[in-house]
């Protein structure tokens, strides 16, 4: 980023003598056609898109195959029985929490890094998370990515290392222009990938009913037996909740959903709730159809290849299509990956920005992190991350569950009995740096429980770490508010951007101090340092301020007057 220093101001001095000098952005960070407001609350006028093409696009991000590999692993692990109940309660579990949040996001225009700055964890607290959250994207990109190799590799004979390169380079061009281009790309291919979801059960139902009945009884290849048990039920179910952080790519989408109105509520409810947390209605089935059809094929392609979604579905499609089943296979799983893995590299993307700008206030766009994202992943291809498919994911999930409960946790009570503002707060002009109600419930959740999962307290205590991070998490977040009073939500008063301003006052301009830039009023703060409104970018990449408008200064600061909006 290009940008000029903006000398400190006393902010009992009173305005400057001059006007601050303008700070001008890379073109990258500059361009919101590319750039999608990926550290900002995302504007009335950018929300062009309707509810039907926000939903879509953010359930084309469930198009992976991921669902299939994890689904096999549990149920050949745990067997059929315990498979069938962690796969269903992990999938409660997600949905239930996913509920607020996603409609926190559409709510406000705010990506999962803002709704967790303001929801219990200050503005350098969600550092944490964005690091969390940008794991999930790039584990789960590498994951993608092995299957759509292992795809290639049956088809072409591409070495797998190649077969990585290739899936990483492919949706580069795709990823660096934006919404807009993940908007078409999701829905050109929706028919490919709904006809290669449905086809090979359609196949299987037709010419072995009987398997259907056969995978019920099924006791895995482990010996764990076809009746149920509460160490298989706690692992599987840890092991299916590592998927819980994808919410957070839903809420990627769902922040340029319009604004809800009288006229399209129930359009709104319904597309907020089936792009948010209705992903895992989809998820859980087919995590069930994968453990299903790689139960069909095990005995033809063995353990190993049986795991690998690819074989599983040339072996359904075989007595209907012969000898091309696999090639018709591989572009389904092609364009499965393809699907999923613009949205893993977009999040990521998105989350690389936020946590680098707090940590070095400098943004040279957030195009730049697509390649840090994909190195990264690249990398865990390569070593092979496929095979350790269980442990790694069980372990991420204890991680992943204990964010999204305290962030739900403070959605759902505390900001209803009063303990956290009722709006959300995402600019630095008004945080503490750390909130403990979230921060501390998470980091005390996550090293519990990780310490059950390594198996401190007992075989029973690992298997169940994901529910212990989980409850400790919930219980945590209200209880630390409470005791807190909430006091470390907001660091002053925010005098215009309140939970009551009305639509349009929100969506009216105001121009930054700084980078001279209008920007809708929810973007924008009033600026002790600057003696003026700064907008929510310009605010996180000043390293010179010292936080005056956080801390208490020894005068009265002289600041310019912000516009007055209207209440209800």
């Amino acid at each position: 980023m290009t940008e000029t220093a903006v000398p400190h101001a006393d902010p009992a001095a009173g305005p400057p003598d001059r006007k601050p000098p303008r700070r001008s952005y890379a073109r990258l960070a500059a361009d919101e056609s590319r750039e999608d407001y990926s550290l900002r609350y995302a504007p009335h006028s950018y929300r062009r898109w309707s509810e039907t093409t926000v939903a879509s696009t953010a359930l084309g991000g469930i198009a992976y195959l991921a669902d299939f590999a994890i689904g096999a692993s549990i149920v050949f692990t745990y067997g059929f029985t315990s498979g069938l109940a962690s796969i269903l309660c992990a999938a409660t579990i997600i949905f239930t929490t996913g509920i607020p949040i996603a409609r926190a996001c559409a709510k406000y225009g705010l990506d999962m890094d803002l709704i967790t700055r303001g929801a219990g964890f200050g503005y350098f607290g969600s550092t944490l998370t964005s690091l969390i959250y940008a794991s999930f994207t790039f584990i789960f990109f590498a994951l993608e990515g092995s299957i759509m190799a292992q795809a290639m590799h049956e088809v072409f004979g591409l070495p797998l290392p190649i077969g990585y390169l290739v899936t990483t380079l492919i949706v580069i061009p795709i990823v660096f222009r934006g919404m807009g281009a993940l908007a078409k790309v999701q829905a050109w291919t929706q028919p490919i990938w709904l006809i290669g979801l449905v086809l090979p059960f359609v196949i299987l139902l037709f010419h072995s009913p009987g398997s259907f009945g056969d995978f019920t009884s099924f006791g895995g290849t482990e010996g764990a037996g076809s009746g149920f048990s509460w160490l298989g039920f706690g692992l599987g179910t840890g092991v299916a909740l590592s998927l819980i952080a994808q919410i957070g790519e839903q809420a990627d989408y769902l922040r340029f959903m319009p604004a809800k109105t009288e006229a399209n509520k129930k359009r709104w409810n319904l597309a907020v709730l089936a792009a948010g947390p209705g992903w895992v209605i989809i998820g859980a089935a087919k995590q069930l159809g994968g453990a299903l059809l790689a139960f069909v094929a095990l005995e033809a392609v063995g353990k190993t290849h049986a795991l690998e979604p690819i074989a599983p579905q040339v072996e359904a499609l075989k007595p209907w299509l012969g000898s091309v089943a696999l090639p018709v296979a591989a572009l389904f799983v092609v364009v499965s990956q393809i699907k999923i893995n613009v949205t893993n590299a977009y999040s990521g993307s998105l989350s690389w920005s936020n946590f680098f700008s707090r940590v070095t206030h400098r943004h040279p766009g957030r195009v730049w992190y697509i390649f840090l994202n994909l190195a990264i992943a690249l990398t865990l291809m390569e070593l092979n991350m496929f095979a350790a498919l269980n442990k790694l994911l069980g372990f991420y999930s204890n991680v992943g569950i204990a964010w999204i409960a305290a962030v739900a946790a403070d959605l759902v009570i505390n900001k209803r009995v009063g303990w956290s503002p009722k709006y959300i707060e995402f600019k630095r002009a008004y945080l503490y740096a750390v909130n403990p109600a979230g921060f501390g419930a998470m980091v005390i959740a996550s090293v519990v429980s990780i310490l059950a999962f390594f198996g401190l307290f007992g075989e029973y205590a690992e298997a169940f770490s994901t529910f212990i991070a989980a409850g400790l998490a919930l219980t945590l977040c209200p209880l630390i508010a409470w005791a807190t009073k909430g006091r470390y939500y907001l660091a002053r008063p925010n005098p215009v951007n309140g939970p009551d301003v009305q639509v349009e006052d929100v969506t009216a301009t105001h121009t930054c101090a700084v980078c001279e830039t209008a920007y809708e009023l929810p973007d924008i703060a009033d600026c002790p340092a600057h003696s003026g409104p700064i907008c929510s970018l310009c605010c996180s990449l000043d390293a010179d301020c010292g936080d005056v408008c956080t801390k208490k200064p020894t005068g009265e600061p002289v600041l310019m007057p912000m516009p007055e909006v209207r209440t209800r």
